[in-house]
Order: C-alpha cells, then sequence, then structure tokens
C-alpha cells in the first residue's frame, strides 16, 4: 500500500497507526524492504512500534540475509533495538544468541572502526549530537559512505545481557561507560542503570573502591552507580542500601572534584544519619553551584514532618534561598516549601522567590505559602503568570484553591 508507505516515509505515527487500523499490512514491501526496515533506518521508534503492535515481522529474513531486528543492532539504536526484541517473547534463542553476537562486534571493535570495516571507505566521518528528549540522554550519529549509525551499540549489548540474565564483570562494564565518558550518553546511563539494579553487598564494595581512584572519571562513574544502588529498585521495592549513604562521609569531605562531590551529596542524603547534616553545612559556600544545590537535602527532611532541623540548618537554606544560580534557588525553594516550621522568616523567604525570574520557582514558593498557609498566597498566585504546556498538569498550581476551599470550610464551621 503506498499511502502506508508514504506514511512511514514521512515519520506520520498517526496516519501510519489509522492505515494499519483500516487493514493495511505491517509488512508491506518497498524496494523488497519491510516497511519496518524504513522505520529502522529513519530511527524513527514511534512509527517502528506502531508497526511492531499490528504485527510486523521484526525477525523476517531478507535477502541480504539480516532482519529488521538485526538493522536495528547495525544502526546502534538502543531503544529501537529493544523494541523490536521484545515484540516477540520469548525471542527464539538463535534470534538472541545472533542479537548479542551482532551487538557484541560491535561494542569490541568500536563504532567508528567497524563503521569503517562495513562501508570500506577511509574518508572522514560526519559527526552529530542526537538527543532523546523523551529519555534525556544523547548519542553521537556517525555517517559514511552514505552508512548511518549511533555510537550505542555498548548500551545495546548491556541491555541485551542483563535481559537475558547474563551477569557481566563489573569492570568490563566500567571500561564500557569510560568509553563515553558523559553523565548524560546512553551508554554511560545504561550501564549506570545496569549495575545500580545489582542490589548486593558486591557491588557496593566494588563501587565504594572505585571512589579511591585517581581518575575522576571513574569515581564520577562510581558516584553515579552508589546513588542508583542507595535509591534502590523502584519496581520491587527493595533498598538494602537506603541507610548507608553515611559510609560516603569521607568521600564527600576529601573529594575535590566539584561534578563527583555533587553526586557523592546527592547519594549520601537520602541517609538520615546526623554527620550528613555537617556535611552539608560544610559545603555551604562551595564554588560551584551544583554542589551548592545538593546542600539542602543534607540539612533534615522537612517533608518527613520532623522537627530535627537545627536553627543553623534553617539559616543555611534561608541563604541558599538567596544564591544567585537558580538551581540553588529552586532546591532552596523545594525544602523551604516543604517544611512545616512556623517560623515568620520561612514565608517571607517564600514570598520573596514568588518574584523569582524562573517560573518553577515561582511555583513551588505560591505552593509552599498555601501549605502553610500563608494568606499572601492568594496574591502572589498572580505572579506566577501563564503557564506552558510543560506545567499545565501540575497539581501545585491548585494549592492556592485548596487553600481557599480550607479557609472556606473553617470559616463555615
Amino acid at each position: 500500500m503506498r499511502e502506508l508507505v508514504a506514511a512511514v516515509r514521512r515519520g506520520d505515527v498517526d496516519e501510519v497507526t489509522a492505515l494499519l487500523e483500516s487493514g493495511a499490512d505491517p509488512d508491506t514491501l518497498e524496494d523488497g524492504l519491510p516497511v519496518l526496515c524504513l522505520a529502522v533506518a529513519a530511527y524513527d521508534r514511534p512509527v517502528a512500534e506502531a508497526l511492531l503492535q499490528a504485527g510486523a515481522d521484526p525477525l523476517r529474513r531478507l535477502s541480504d540475509g539480516s532482519t529488521p531486528l538485526t538493522r536495528a543492532v547495525d544502526g546502534g539504536s538502543h531503544l529501537l533495538t529493544h523494541a523490536l526484541a521484545t515484540s516477540r517473547i520469548p525471542l527464539p534463542a538463535p534470534a538472541r544468541a545472533e542479537l548479542l553476537a551482532r551487538a557484541r562486534r560491535w561494542a569490541e571493535a568500536g563504532t567508528e572502526a567497524e563503521l569503517r570495516r562495513i562501508t570500506g571507505h577511509t574518508g572522514p566521518v560526519e559527526r552529530i549530537r542526537v538527543e532523546d528528549d523523551e529519555v534525556g540522554w544523547w548519542s553521537e550519529q556517525l555517517t559514511l559512505g552514505g552508512t548511518t549509525v549511533r555510537d550505542e551499540h555498548r548500551a545495546v549489548l548491556t541491555s541485551t545481557e542483563e535481559r537475558y540474565g547474563i551477569r557481566t564483570p563489573f569492570d568490563e562494564l566500567v571500561d564500557r561507560a569510560l568509553a563515553h565518558p558523559d553523565r548524560d550518553h546512553v551508554v554511560w546511563s545504561d550501564v549506570v542503570f545496569t549495575l545500580g539494579r545489582r542490589l548486593d553487598e558486591e557491588t557496593w564494595q566494588w563501587t565504594r573502591d572505585l571512589l579511591n581512584h585517581p581518575d575522576r572519571l571513574y569515581r564520577l562513574l562510581a558516584a553515579d552507580i552508589m546513588l542508583f544502588l542507595i535509591l534502590g529498585d523502584f519496581v520491587t521495592g527493595r533498598d538494602p542500601f537506603w541507610d548507608r549513604g553515611r559510609e560516603l562521609v569521607p568521600w564527600a569531605e576529601q573529594e575535590e572534584d566539584p561534578e563527583v562531590l555533587a553526586v557523592i551529596l546527592q547519594a549520601m542524603t537520602h541517609d538520615s544519619a546526623p554527620e550528613i547534616e555537617a556535611v552539608g553545612l560544610s559545603h555551604l559556600a562551595y564554588p560551584d553551584p551544583r554542589v551548592r544545590a545538593q546542600v539542602t537535602d543534607a540539612l533534615g527532611h522537612a517533608e518527613d514532618g520532623r522537627s530535627q532541623v537545627s536553627p543553623e540548618s534553617l539559616t543555611a537554606v534561608l541563604t541558599l534561598a538567596g544564591d544567585e544560580d537558580p538551581g540553588v534557588r529552586e532546591a532552596a525553594c523545594r525544602w523551604l516549601a516543604h517544611y512545616r516550621g512556623s517560623e515568620p522568616e520561612v514565608g517571607d523567604a517564600l514570598v520573596a522567590l514568588t518574584r523569582d525570574e524562573r517560573q518553577p520557582i515561582r511555583i513551588c514558593a505560591v505552593s509552599g505559602l498555601a501549605y502553610r498557609d500563608d494568606p499572601r498566597c492568594v496574591e502572589a498566585q498572580h505572579r506566577i503568570g501563564p503557564v506552558g504546556e510543560e506545567s499545565r498538569d501540575d497539581e501545585r498550581l491548585l494549592d492556592v484553591w485548596r487553600y481557599q476551599r480550607r479557609q472556606e470550610a473553617a470559616g463555615g464551621s
């Protein structure tokens, strides 16, 4: 059906879905290739998922010996490979072995080297950065001799091994992450996610030992993994390391790299040990705002209804509420919005934050005033301004209305 081919080429997922629901064949061919391959080549996951849901065959053997699934692996698309591999449960053993072998070949050779091998070209590689706004990570797209791939192959291999119960050695996963030394790269993120779900003492000790490495990148990776280990598994609810953030205090006291330190602080502050407050206060005036933004979480957890917030901590948060960096002010605003103490300076600080240049901070501050039953929230609400699509469903926008309903109920009673 020419209409389906055209819709797939345009990336029009709504039209593709409508055509499929009207009876279009999800395995429609175009120049001898199923339209699923067109979606794979375009890195169009929504269209590919619509075709798969309608019954497109990810294992269809093509004239060159490939399948849509192996083409997704070769293209280096982590999420597309996952979509195609999991559309058949269970994936047949031969297809699983082929998937793993292909991903391993790319991962071990390196994306550029393997791209040069399969194309036979020696010229310059065209490189662009591609970002996934939905997930929040990025990868590099390489084009040579008319062939385009992305450098996500190590993530493809890592997640595939994990899916099929292969426990890849810790050091090997570390090497994969460090081949892409950026916290937002898909490979780094996938390694952190994989190791962060190994909630066993062995992984904890190996990761903590890595914090002693002389190379900051190793320490950064360790801090990232520590954070995930402490947060635990959201699916099962297991969090055996939740209260062991205090073990990171010595590293927080000696770490000199601001990015590493910020992640260590983020990890350790999920623990409520008293020594963590002292660590937070010691970094109140730290030059890097990424570190200052983590200080508030070290200074008690007012949202839990506890009153063990020291006067020093409250003063520190009020100081951070006036910080020059918006990220620091937002962190302080969140803390103050959950604080239930009656100190008038807290309400005054929130009122000041309702005039902040950043709308998310204004929303948070108005919400905090409303939860404190501070009547100034009504007038301050008007300073939020028109909200965009990204904030329209923010529940906090209803907090002033809830405050007014409480006042009416109290007056009526």
